[in-house]
């Protein structure tokens, strides 16, 4: 039996529309800062991408910036610090990305990381993508939101500053964007030849672009015809199968609002790691947290900062569904774990 894809957070399949754009780029020769025919065609295909990226996050295309993934574009905003207070915060819950810059400041003006939704647990905060819940300037982590549910401005204001990725969304790997909602343009941490309009140089990638574009496009289209409402139907199909398996499981976050496609899994006494490699050889893909997290043998940060002691956040896997997954396999999913459930149960006893 083929395998199952259930690691969804972690990477998206290419979408077909992103292919077909990266393959008709890849036959365009120029270089986009070029002012000749070819180089004109590349730049075309780069401005084009943005206009979509930015229909797909609401706002202006030149106040889309392209980096080589979601991490670069939080470096380039938290290097904005100074221009709002001098101090940047994020808490335990927010991605590695941005916890590796983090100075824990505690009074005084600061530009603060706050994630629109959570990508091990699929809890959202805020609803929308606000400035209103901290006092100062913010950078919005949407990379999981982007391409699953519209992203939504609260009448306080916009962020200060976007991140997201495209290959969460189906675009390749690669490549990310930085939005910049304030009036002045980011200082590049990258300098050179003054590409993005001097704020990120290095030769854009084309291919990689023009593949963000349309999977943006695609993306967007699947938000507003209301597909990932059936996505939300598998995960609830999922968690309540298994909970029929197992009453101590605890699905983390089920009492908030959540991504549609995203079930945090703890099951007391059975550590997350060995649920991934045991299922993993059964033919299903999921992960024991997020991608950047993998190879670490620790309990989730995310879930002790929740208030879940170590050894039961130890116990946690995720499941992210896709587009693209099927009740079939979610149910095939749960009776699988199932077994193996009652299989480790009785090793134990």
């Amino acid at each position: 039996m083929s395998r199952v894809y259930f690691d969804h957070n972690a990477t998206t399949p290419l979408r077909d529309e992103a292919r077909a754009a990266m393959v008709t780029a890849m036959d365009v020769v120029g270089n986009p800062s070029s002012v000749h025919s070819e180089g004109r065609a590349a730049k075309m295909m780069v401005e084009r991408a943005r206009v979509q990226v930015a229909e797909l996050v609401g706002c202006l295309p030149t106040q889309v910036v392209f980096t080589g993934s979601a991490t670069e574009a939080a470096a380039l905003a938290v290097a904005q610090k100074d221009r709002h207070g001098g101090q940047f915060v994020s808490l335990q819950t927010e991605h590695d990305c941005f916890l590796a810059w983090d100075e824990a400041a505690t009074e005084g003006p600061a530009l603060h990381a706050i994630s629109a939704a959570n990508s091990e647990t699929g809890v959202m905060k805020p609803a929308v993508v606000s400035n209103a819940s901290v006092s100062g300037a913010v950078v919005c982590d949407i990379t999981q939101i982007a391409g699953k549910m519209p992203v939504v401005y609260d009448e306080s204001g916009k962020p200060s500053y976007m991140i997201l990725s495209a290959h969460k969304l189906g675009g390749p790997k690669g490549v990310g964007a930085l939005i910049n909602f304030t009036a002045d343009d980011p200082q590049a941490i990258l300098r050179g030849g003054g590409q993005e309009m001097g704020r990120r140089s290095g030769t854009e990638n084309v291919i990689g672009i023009a593949g963000f574009g349309a999977a943006a496009v695609a993306a967007g289209q699947d938000v507003a015809n209301g597909a990932w409402e059936r996505v939300a139907k598998l995960r609830n199909i999922l968690e309540k199968a298994l909970e029929t398996a197992s009453k101590k499981t605890i699905f983390v976050g089920n009492d908030q609002q959540r991504l549609p496609n995203t079930s945090c899994i703890l099951t007391p006494g059975w550590k997350g790691e060995t649920q991934v490699m045991q299922m993993d050889l059964a033919g299903f893909a999921v992960s024991a947290g997020s991608a950047c997290s993998s190879g670490k043998v620790r309990a989730s940060r995310v879930l002790t900062a929740m208030g879940y002691e170590d050894e039961l956040a130890a116990c946690a896997i995720r499941v992210s569904l896709g587009l693209s997954n099927t009740e079939d396999e979610v149910l095939r999913f749960a009776d699988v774990w199932a077994q193996k459930l009652k299989k480790h149960e009785a090793r134990a006893a």
